[in-house]
């Protein structure tokens, strides 16, 4: 989107599609965080792929219940967020690549930097390239819980890890890390059981290597499904959350948070009584985990999506007319987010703010 709207301009007159985000839910929900961790020891280290800007890390910061840092995926994120003034990242995602190794260690005399690693090699070049930047990179020996991804497979691999850093000088294990999903609309007792199962494989890992000497400051787990069961685990000091704060229909069973960000559209069409045309496409809002639903409408249906469009199915005698704003609600946000380069905060039906998505299209 070009052109940005004006401080005050009223929502019905926005140039669609565009991509709001509604700041009194946004409030809410970093609050509600800031108060859940208020009296818990361990605390949200809130993931900054989800949003992709720096001005929102800092009010999830600044807000509280958080370890005063965030997560980002990728170096270019992490690059984005320190040269923003984010003190403290966590990069969740292997860094192997040479150049990559070295754009993270820089960003190291500005924050503190940990990473997660999974073999001694890559370990080892860490340490090489921080020595010639005479830094210090923490490493998080990250475990695999089930989904299939990066992390060793068990504790005693994670103890041989352990064992093998010890001759290295320019980096210190910090702790350990998993990542974990779930499936479908679990209830509390289904996402209790689960998480605890998960979490277990971490908590078992710490123990050993601190039976063998290892301190471990940083336990980071947990998702947002898992973000209440994560933080009462004896043991885990953050919980990575990133999709509770402007949430999506995959995580609609969380009713504790609020639907914050939604692409507005305008309806261009309506070939026929039982559908219409939004300008809203696949370039706009993903179809990552199924098609969007309309907001207050949950008898219109998206039933096909082009590029720039796509094609609502509407009930007989409906008064949805050619003109009007619908909102989608996306059932995958980052993949969405990415997509755009502005936030425009609304509240009430007027908007207050515009923020630019600076980490959009970090991919390395």
């Amino acid at each position: 989107m070009n052109n940005k709207p004006q401080i005050g301009t009223h929502i019905y007159d926005l140039d669609t599609p565009c991509l709001i985000i509604e700041l009194d839910k946004l409030e809410a929900n970093m609050n509600y965080v800031s108060n859940f961790y208020a009296t818990r020891s361990s605390k949200m280290r809130p993931h900054a792929k989800n949003h992709k800007t720096p001005a929102i890390a800092h009010m999830q910061i600044n807000t509280g219940g958080t370890v005063g840092g965030v997560c980002a995926s990728k170096v270019s994120e992490a690059e984005v967020m320190v040269n923003n003034g984010i003190k403290s990242v966590l990069i969740t995602s292997e860094i192997v690549d040479s150049l990559k190794i070295s754009r993270m260690t820089s960003l190291a005399k500005r924050a503190e930097i940990n990473v997660a690693i999974d073999n001694l090699e890559n370990a080892k070049s860490i340490d090489l390239i921080a020595n010639t930047f005479g830094v210090q990179i923490g490493l998080i020996i990250e475990i695999e819980t089930g989904m299939g991804r990066c992390g060793v497979q068990n504790p005693n691999e994670a103890l041989d890890l352990a064992h093998g850093l010890k001759q290295l000088k320019n980096v210190s294990l910090n702790g350990l890390m998993s990542h974990q999903t779930i499936s479908g609309e679990p209830d509390l007792e289904t996402r209790h059981t689960e998480a605890k199962k998960i979490i277990d494989k971490v908590i078992t890992t710490k123990n050993l290597l601190e039976s063998e000497g290892y301190a471990l400051p940083i336990i980071s787990t947990g998702e947002t499904w898992s973000y209440d069961v994560a933080a009462d685990i004896d043991g885990v000091t953050e919980i990575q959350g990133g999709s509770y704060l402007l949430m999506e229909t995959d995580y609609a069973y969380m009713t504790e948070f609020e639907q914050v960000c939604k692409v507005i559209g305008t309806v261009t069409s309506k070939p026929d009584s039982s559908s219409a045309i939004i300008n809203i496409g696949l370039k706009h809002i993903s179809s990552l985990r199924g098609v969007p639903t309309i907001e207050q409408h949950e008898d219109i249906q998206v039933i096909n999506m082009t590029t720039s469009n796509s094609t609502l199915s509407i009930p007989d005698g409906s008064k949805i007319k050619v003109g009007d704003q619908l909102a989608f609600i996306p059932s995958q946000q980052d993949a969405m987010v990415s997509r755009w380069n502005e936030f425009i905060g609304i509240r009430g039906e007027f908007v207050e703010s515009i923020w630019d998505i600076e980490a959009r299209g970090c991919i390395s």
